[in-house]
């Protein structure tokens, strides 16, 4: 749960600097929680990334954590702002088990 912790803050950090220093939004809100979805999404792969998880729960778990996205940031901005918060996450998530997938293990943990 550490690492996991680790990666979503790191990925949260690094994901605000380069929206912000790169494509200067003028909504700094809206950074933050682009930023907080991208660096979601690699903190809950790392975190389901153990056998304890079947394929079913996994996905089941990052489209709950998808949806929280979505209604957080409907409540927050609107919902045409939220969309790409979950197109962020998704994205990420998909391209951190592609990843692990060309590993003998089939995960990043090992």
């Amino acid at each position: 749960m550490k690492k996991a912790l680790i990666y979503f803050v790191l990925g949260s950090v690094l994901s605000f600097l380069i929206n912000y220093f790169f494509y200067s939004s003028e909504n700094l809100g809206l950074d933050v929680f682009y930023a907080l979805a991208f660096g979601g999404a690699w903190g809950i792969a790392y975190y389901l990334d153990t056998p304890n998880f079947s394929l079913p729960q996994k996905l089941g778990i990052s489209f709950v954590v998808m949806g929280l996205f979505v209604l957080v940031g409907t409540l927050l901005f609107n919902l045409e702002l939220a969309i790409p918060s979950i197109l962020k996450f998704s994205t990420v998530f998909v391209a951190y088990y592609l990843i692990a997938s060309f590993r003998g293990t089939k995960s990043l943990r090992n």
